[in-house]
């Protein structure tokens, strides 16, 4: 810690520290506006563990004035790290970025059947018996969930339907009003679109 406050001082120790709370935080943030549509994200875990870490950055601001610091100037600047310094920093960035695509993963994911199987002493694979007719959207361009993993997902899901929207990137129901109107209608009614239906973007 007295190494990371001498090499980016107080308030820069201070402002990188907070991601610990920072990212949970977001991720929270994140899957409760998904909560009240799908009824399975648990946002409640992303938010304990960043009130967890909250706590813990408060320590660790509290006991700042303990550290002495030299003057120095342009800490941030990456021509004056050494070579472990950059790499720190590297890794540092590496890890932020996949700790929040993990707390935005694990946040929205619907744990209760894992529970369930687990105390049943019954873990295997989760069927769809007795479930609605399932809506698949995919993206012929989508750079984050590629529209072939969507297509996998159809054929492995017997009666699903698979909806196409052309055109290039994530988030279909934001980037095609004729998505939209699907999912709305699959939301609200359960109603499915035709087999085959491919939505322009727009």
């Amino acid at each position: 810690m007295s190494r990371l406050v001498e090499r980016f001082g107080r308030t820069g120790f201070a402002a990188i520290s907070s991601v610990i709370w920072a990212l949970p935080m977001a991720a929270w943030a994140g899957s409760s506006d998904l909560s009240p549509v799908d009824k399975t994200a648990t946002p409640t875990i992303a938010f304990t563990i960043g009130a967890v870490m909250f706590v813990v950055w408060l320590i660790l601001i509290a006991n700042l004035g303990r550290i002495q610091v030299s003057r120095r100037q342009r800490r941030f600047d990456i021509g004056q790290m050494s070579t472990s310094e950059k790499r720190w920093t590297l890794a540092c960035i590496v890890f932020a970025t996949g700790l929040i695509a993990w707390l935005n993963a694990a946040a929205t994911v619907d744990w209760a059947p894992l529970g369930s199987a687990i105390g049943a002493g019954k873990v295997g694979p989760i069927t769809i018996e007795g479930a609605p007719p399932i809506l698949l959207v995919g993206g012929t361009g989508d750079p984050s969930t590629p529209y072939a993993q969507a297509q996998a997902v159809s054929k492995s899901l017997p009666g699903s339907v698979l909806l196409t929207r052309e055109g290039n990137g994530h988030v279909s129901y934001s980037k095609s009003a004729c998505a939209k109107q699907a999912i709305d209608a699959y939301l609200i009614d359960l109603k499915v679109p035709a087999a085959g239906t491919v939505c322009k973007s727009g």
